[in-house]
């Protein structure tokens, strides 16, 4: 897949309008948008990235669009497991409702800056390495290993860094939000940092760590850095008013943790066997490829990642409906 210079520009300036677009509604009026607003949203983004799909059938064929509808919805199952964790930091920090859809607009514009720079890393790396391949993939299984061990999301998911606790120590911070600035002046005429601040410290850096875990994902299913980078802009487009229109859900997605796991051994185990196809490393097999390990084709990881994801939904909403119940008759008793 070849893309011009003018695409990647033009799509740039979309994103670019996008986002002032989002920053002009919130600056205007800072508010938590009512569940007809944000399903409005959400169904715009969802729409939007079908038809740039749909595009990118028509310019490129159905083996790129197939890679880009596989990749945003693998990006897209995990930005909603990001949620679990923005819940968490906003109930630990007391954010404000109002206030929270600013925070949410922050963290998708950095999550941005972090993705775009790990793409053009991975990328680059792809083009010279091709044996990164490996070490993507055996990352990958062992964070799948690691989702699995962790178990449902709770508030030990979160855990103030470094940063963050430096950060609470070393800075004059007052207790109040204010109206949403990083710092207020007090009538004293002293400056203090606002808990705003911690908040987008503690965002920005969960921010990062979840996307060691995306990019590489994403390249298990296609090395175009232009279908890695658009697939993950739509699936973080959105991602706000899915937090509103969400709420209570995503406690009751009890399984998606386990859901995510299966997704991601499975792109790391595509990803290892595609290393193998393509091995060049001199210690490994003489330098040779690996002809019985088999390429996944893209119809196949379509399939086994909707499968997944959609067993894992039914599922949770199974038990979370069952455990409703059984505490409404231990509560009758």
């Amino acid at each position: 897949m070849n893309v011009s210079a003018w695409v990647w520009v033009a799509t740039l300036v979309a994103l670019i309008a996008v986002l002032a677009v989002d920053l002009l509604i919130i600056g205007r009026r800072p508010h938590e948008p009512s569940m007809k607003e944000a399903g409005g949203w959400v169904a715009f983004y969802v729409g939007l990235a079908l038809v740039f799909g749909i595009g990118v059938w028509l310019a490129a064929g159905g083996q790129a669009a197939g890679e880009f509808y596989t990749g945003w919805l693998t990006e897209y199952s995990l930005s909603v497991d990001n949620l679990f964790v923005f819940v968490i930091i906003m109930a630990r920090f007391a954010v404000p409702r109002h206030l929270q859809q600013k925070v949410l607009l922050i963290g998708i514009v950095l999550a941005l800056v972090m993705r775009g720079a790990f793409i053009a890393a991975g990328a680059a790396l792809i083009s010279q390495f091709s044996w990164v391949f490996y070490i993507f993939g055996a990352f990958l299984v062992y964070t799948a290993i690691t989702l699995v061990k962790s178990g449902e999301n709770d508030e030990d998911d979160f855990k103030e860094n470094i940063l963050i606790r430096w950060a609470k120590r070393a800075l004059p911070l007052s207790s109040s939000f204010g109206d949403g600035r990083f710092s207020i002046v007090t009538e004293a005429g002293k400056r203090l940092f606002t808990p705003m601040l911690i908040v987008m410290i503690a965002i920005g850096t969960t921010d990062l760590i979840f996307a060691l875990d995306s990019i590489p994902a994403i390249f298990g299913i296609t090395k175009e850095p232009y279908l890695v980078f658009t697939a993950n802009v739509f699936a973080l487009m959105g991602l706000r008013q899915l937090f509103f229109l969400l709420g209570g859900l995503l406690e009751r997605l009890v399984y998606l943790n386990i859901g995510l796991a299966v997704v991601l051994a499975f792109i790391g185990v595509k990803l290892v066997l595609e290393a193998l196809h393509t091995n060049n490393l001199p210690f490994l097999h003489g330098g040779q490829p690996f002809h019985w390990a088999p390429e996944i084709p893209i119809w196949l990881s379509l399939l086994v990642i909707l499968g997944t994801l959609a067993i894992a939904t039914v599922a949770s909403l199974i038990k979370s409906s069952r455990d409703r119940k059984r505490d409404l008759i231990t509560a009758e008793r």
